[in-house]
């Protein structure tokens, strides 16, 4: 990329696909890297990059040929080495929008709504402007909702080198608002620690609660004590039950308790029979929220419950059937109706005619390498959980029993690929970010 001039906003750049020079696709824009100096303008250095794998890598600016707000094409040298920020990088998404700087012309503060890093002669990308928004200020008595924006040089502010004592984070989730929960939980992780609790603030509680379930223990501790109480019994309600239950049980017991008390009744009283059980057995790893149904459930209405968005693919493989109740602990426990059966039946049909009642089932105190063999040997996705009277108390997942078997931390560990730099498509090697 011999041009200069080229200029580039971030908040655009983020999604954005990379391309290798053969045209195919190696991973998406997640952030940009900067180096905010004390004398001259920030500097852009690098690209944060995710690859296949989920694996957020470095991208030197150097071996970009091409960048604009559609695509961007690499020379296809990619040091494959997880991401890991250094002291003195700044991520220019993660934590310089939403950021609030002084105007010089002393009209007052502003908020950073986007960055205009621009290629110089010498081939540095520099941030050269700002794309701000004026603090709201009240005239004539009345407050006006929102302030005006404007493009300024990075010149005309102050304080973009320093976090305001309380940063927004609507930017952010805007740039970010298409990543599954598993990747914002890897942007969250990736963050320093007052900016993870910022954006954390910023979720919804559904939202939170789905990316909490995807953080290492640590990360989930941090941000729900962060949270005033109320707050984060809510955002307990909305996880999983055997979610809560081991997030509660990284708690101090009085913060715990505390929590379960401000949950609603019927909600607490789910994550507090789990808590009963130990970490490492059935009981410990079920949830207790599958899909159940009497026999009489026409498949029709069957297959509109397993629709559901909030289950995960194996708790949508196959329904539960069982005499009412159909909350846990349910009546007699029939077996299961898997879901490609119920596909080729009529949907008019009674679920009850389809019943699996030979699937193998556990007792809440089962180990979890019993489940583990359980699962392999049948190709199964889940595991009934039974108690002496056959009542359904909850199920096992192959996702939990994968979150349990992985070390602590699998999120940080490398894949195999994380040693050397790669040429994407091609298998070559090359040099790469020290």
């Amino acid at each position: 990329m011999s041009s200069a001039g080229i200029r580039v906003f971030v908040a655009r750049l983020a999604g954005t696909s990379v391309f290798d020079p053969l045209g195919d696709q190696v991973g998406r824009v997640r952030d940009v890297v900067v180096l905010v100096r004390p004398k001259g303008l920030p500097r852009a250095v690098g690209l944060v990059v995710e690859v296949p794998g989920r694996r957020r890598v470095f991208l030197p600016l150097t071996r970009v040929t091409s960048m604009d707000s559609g695509q961007v094409i690499s020379t296809g040298l990619v040091n494959m080495r997880r991401f890991e920020q250094r002291s003195m990088e700044t991520l220019a998404v993660g934590e310089l929008l939403d950021r609030s700087v002084e105007l010089t012309d002393g009209s007052g503060a502003a908020t950073v709504e986007d960055l205009a890093i621009e290629r110089q002669r010498n081939g540095d990308w520099l941030v050269t402007q700002l794309f701000v928004r004026r603090h709201a200020r009240a005239r004539g008595g009345l407050l006006r909702r929102r302030g005006e924006t404007l493009l300024v040089p990075v010149t005309g502010v102050t304080g973009l080198a320093r976090a305001s004592a309380a940063q927004g984070a609507e930017l952010l989730l805007a740039a970010y608002e298409d990543l599954k929960p598993a990747d914002l939980a890897d942007v969250l992780h990736g963050l320093g620690t007052q900016r993870r609790l910022e954006v954390a603030a910023a979720l919804s509680n559904d939202r939170l609660a789905d990316v909490l379930e995807e953080l290492p223990e640590d990360d989930q501790v941090t941000i729900l004590s962060g949270l005033a109480q109320g707050r984060a019994a809510d955002v307990l309600e909305a996880m999983e039950p055997d979610d809560a239950a081991d997030l509660l049980g990284e708690l101090p017991q009085e913060q715990a308790a505390e929590l379960l008390g401000l949950m609603e009744p019927g909600e607490a009283k789910d994550v507090r029979r789990l808590l009963a059980y130990e970490e490492n057995t059935a009981g410990g790893l079920m949830t207790t929220e599958p899909v159940v149904l009497p026999p009489e459930t026409p498949i029709a209405a069957a297959l509109a419950h397993v629709r559901r968005q909030d289950l995960t693919p194996a708790l949508a493989s196959m329904v539960f059937v069982a005499r009412p109740p159909a909350e846990t602990p349910t009546g007699r426990f029939l077996g299961v109706v898997h879901l490609q059966r119920m596909l080729r039946e009529p949907p008019h049909e009674s679920i009850g005619t389809l019943v699996d009642s030979g699937i193998d089932a556990v007792t809440a105190d089962a180990p979890l390498m019993q489940i583990t063999r359980l699962l392999a040997t049948y190709d199964l996705l889940a595991v009934p959980v039974l108690d002496d009277e056959r009542r359904l108390l909850g199920v096992v997942s192959v996702d939990d029993v994968l979150d349990h078997l992985l070390p602590e931390d699998w999120r940080e560990s490398d894949d195999g690929t994380s040693e050397g730099i790669v040429r994407l498509g091609t298998g070559q090697s090359g040099a790469g970010r020290g």
